[in-house]
């Protein structure tokens, strides 16, 4: 049986350009970027060279990257970071959205109990967060702006050159959490008037564990791991050279195949959207328009996620009913909830995210067996024999 991933959101295969870029960093430049000796000074030159290619795809400075393991680590250093500059200035307010992800939710939770005060603005029903509000919820002591690129569970583009342009205005520090976002649609620092942002490897072909955080030349960034002088002082222990050659070369080789990924990409997920909304009392979550060209995340009534992920695995379709970072929980997500979407809706949501390697034929398979699926389980549902009897009324 052939394996269907499409599961990509939550983490991609590598592409043979990154897995090549990686072999001399294992046995040919082995040396520690940080000595002095020759050996050491070519794997210097290495990452030097992997820094630039990064800044070069996101139009900034290399010296403006700093390397982390990837887009938690990244978050987490530039929300702190942000929050303790703004406290030494008497600014202790945050502001972000109620659906960002927990990297970025669960360190201003910590911020909170430290004493700082977090606004969260609401998201509509189609995912998406408008500048206004963010200017409406800035005030004399906002530190710091936080919103998400593209959100990675319903795949909203959140408006971001407009939110950076609100920022500036304000005088406040804008990051944004861009890991879904970046090797997917175009991001440029500079014109998207970001002032940090966060990015992660294995989210486009690269190797796990590599990851970056692009910090506006000026913004004072808070040192995250004590112990060395890696990363200009900002992030202690020897860099993994090896993960991060791959995290650049697959960067670059999405940015230079991203027109003709994505137009493929758009018309698999468009295909995808229109025969899933087919299946009776089911529901697009998200925007229809302003949305990831790779993400479709549905809600089928009167089912569980598990099972209907469970019944698609057997089949040989790898999917997710959200992020993998909480897959691990019972609990409805966060995101769907802060849509709006009742909690016995958002039980029953399917996340299906492309790659350019999904082809038609595996398209055509996964609209032949996600209605078979999701019948099946009404069949034996006491929940929807209740709907259908009309002794409960359908929310979709």
């Amino acid at each position: 049986m052939k394996t269907i991933y499409v599961d990509n959101a939550a983490t991609t295969a590598m592409s043979d350009c990154a897995v090549n870029a990686m072999k001399p960093y294992f046995k040919e430049v082995y040396g520690n970027p940080s000595s002095l000796h020759t050996v050491g000074q070519i794997a210097k030159e290495a990452l030097d060279g992997a820094r630039e290619k990064i800044a070069k795809c996101l139009n900034c400075e290399p010296r403006e990257i700093y390397f982390t393991s990837g887009g938690s680590e990244s978050d987490n250093q530039a929300i702190r970071s942000a929050a303790l500059n703004g406290a030494k200035k008497g600014k202790k307010h945050i502001v972000s959205t109620a659906f960002e992800h927990h990297a970025v939710l669960h360190t201003l939770k910590k911020l909170e109990k430290e004493g700082f005060e977090v606004t969260y603005l609401d998201v509509h029903s189609n995912g998406l967060v408008s500048a206004a509000e963010v200017e409406a919820a800035i005030r004399h002591d906002t530190a710091l702006v936080t919103v998400m690129y593209a959100n990675n569970e319903v795949g909203t583009i959140q408006p971001i050159k407009e939110i950076g342009e609100v920022c500036r205005k304000a005088g406040v520090v804008f990051h944004t959490d861009a890991v879904q976002a970046v090797g997917h649609i175009p991001v440029d620092v500079k014109a998207d008037n970001i002032d940090m942002l966060s990015l992660s490897a294995h989210k486009f072909h690269g190797a796990k564990g590599a990851g970056a955080l692009y910090v506006k030349r000026g913004i004072p960034l808070q040192t995250f791991v004590e112990g060395g002088a890696q990363e200009r002082g900002k992030r202690a222990g020897t860099e993994n050279l090896a993960a991060i050659a791959s995290m650049a070369a697959a960067l670059e080789e999405a940015c230079a195949n991203m027109e003709k990924n994505c137009g493929k990409e758009r018309i698999l997920r468009d295909k995808l959207i229109d025969g899933l909304l087919k299946i009776p009392h089911s529901k697009l979550n998200g925007d229809r328009k302003s949305r990831l060209p790779a993400n479709v995340n549905i809600c089928f009534e009167g089912i569980e996620g598990e099972s209907l992920l469970l019944l698609l695995d057997a089949k040989g379709i790898c999917a997710s009913s959200g992020s993998a970072c909480t897959s691990g929980s019972l609990d409805p997500s966060h995101v769907l909830l802060a849509l709006g979407l009742p909690h016995e809706v958002a039980h029953g949501s399917l996340r299906l995210s492309l790659c350019e390697s999904n082809t038609e034929e595996e398209i055509d398979i996964i609209l032949e067996e996600v209605p078979k699926a999701v019948e099946y389980l009404r069949s034996i549902s006491p929940v929807w024999e209740e709907l259908e009897k009309g002794l409960k009324p359908h929310l979709i």
